[in-house]
């Protein structure tokens, strides 16, 4: 799923490289402690966006954004009292096209793609606070060249064998 959580009224001036590290350890405990996966997220100045995928059985997007907001909320609150996410967040559920491999990854790019259309960065990877987290492996980043290969085979691996026969034909488009 792609979530994306603006902040109310796309107040500015929160972001900054303190505030993304501590934002890293907060996905980490909502994704690990809901079996999600977050393959590729971007934080902007006045929103953030993130790809989200189940990793464990049982696994539930929706309780790891909620967790995920509620304690973004806290801590942006510390930062101002203007400082909160909008009250709803936006989530799109990938189409069964979506879900293919090669659509899967080009979704993912056009998250890392969000600084350079905005004008903040040249290239993805010269935006500071685009990166990924998946529980277990923090030397993972989305700027290696295996990067995708080494991420399909790990979420292969975490994934009951019951759920391959429908991946597989999506992985194969």
């Amino acid at each position: 799923m792609h979530w994306t959580m603006t902040m109310d009224q796309r107040k500015r001036g929160w972001l900054s490289p303190e505030f993304h590290l501590q934002f890293r350890e907060w996905l980490l405990h909502s994704l690990a402690r809901y079996g999600c996966v977050c393959p590729v997220y971007c934080v902007m100045p006045d929103h953030f966006h993130l790809l989200i995928l189940g990793w464990a059985e049982p696994s539930d997007q929706r309780l790891a954004t909620r967790h995920l907001r509620k304690t973004l909320n806290a801590h942006l609150k510390t930062l101002g009292e203007s400082f909160r996410l909008q009250k709803q967040a936006y989530d799109h559920i990938l189409r069964e096209e979506e879900r293919a491999r090669n659509a899967f990854e080009r979704v993912a790019f056009y998250i890392s793609e969000n600084p350079v259309r905005a004008g903040l960065a040249n290239f993805p990877n010269e935006w500071p606070f685009t990166g990924c987290m998946v529980p277990g492996y923090p030397e993972l980043t989305p700027w290696q060249d295996d990067y995708w290969d080494r991420f399909w085979r790990l979420y292969r691996s975490k994934l009951p064998d019951w759920v391959w026969p429908a991946i597989n034909r999506r992985l194969r488009s």
